[in-house]
């Protein structure tokens, strides 16, 4: 077996792109794929999601809750988190993604006072609890909301 003989195996590949209903030469004529007779093959049939006048699965289930389109995900940190960087370090939102600290898909970091810090660092993120600024400017350090 080599680069040469690999092929897709059989039945694996398909194409969508043959006109239906031009007769029996084409392999899809008569009923063009519909079957014989009944709803489905008839035009205008119904919609997806359409139970045959039974009330739908989408309006028999109740709605819950609201989903605000404007929220932004806010990632928190507990200030343990901090304590991998190097004293005097400036960490910034760039600095933590590369830490592994944060994952990518989010629209702000705080800060959180859980946990103890014992290195001065320049902080400059989203936002920060009272408690977290409290500790981090204790230690000599700098809290900066960006």
């Amino acid at each position: 077996m080599d680069l040469s003989n690999l092929r897709p195996a059989d039945g694996s590949k398909q194409n969508d792109n043959f006109r239906r209903g031009r007769g029996h030469g084409s392999g899809n004529g008569k009923t063009a794929g519909k079957g014989h007779k009944g709803q489905k093959a008839r035009s205008g049939a119904p919609r997806p999601g359409f139970e045959g006048g039974q009330m739908p699965l989408y309006r028999r289930i109740p709605k819950r809750g609201f989903t605000n389109p404007n929220t932004k995900k806010i990632v928190a940190i507990n200030l343990s988190e901090l304590e991998r960087f190097e004293n005097g370090a400036d960490v910034t939102v760039e600095a933590l993604r590369a830490a592994g600290v944060v994952k990518n898909s989010f629209d702000g970091v705080k800060i959180l006072g859980n946990g103890e810090l014992t290195k001065k660092l320049n902080v400059s993120v989203n936002a920060f609890s009272a408690s977290a600024k409290e500790k981090i400017e204790a230690l000599g350090g700098k809290a900066e909301v960006i």
